[in-house]
């Protein structure tokens, strides 16, 4: 089954939001710690396979 993700960024906040998909259905979604505006920048370049490396850090956490 393919997993996809999809990530939206809020301006605001500096931070992004994470969703991750398996078949089509929402598995897990997740939210970076607010980041400072440099990093935020560089960030929103990221691709899909930049966000599944990012998942392996522990600069997030779960949103329910």
């Amino acid at each position: 089954m393919k997993t996809e993700i999809k990530v939206k960024s809020n301006q605001s906040e500096r931070t992004f939001t994470i969703r991750k998909y398996e078949g089509g259905k929402l598995i897990a979604k997740y939210r970076t710690i607010p980041l400072g505006q440099e990093e935020f920048d560089r960030e929103e370049m990221n691709t899909e396979n930049d966000w599944s490396q990012f998942l392996k850090s522990d600069d997030y956490y779960v949103v329910k």
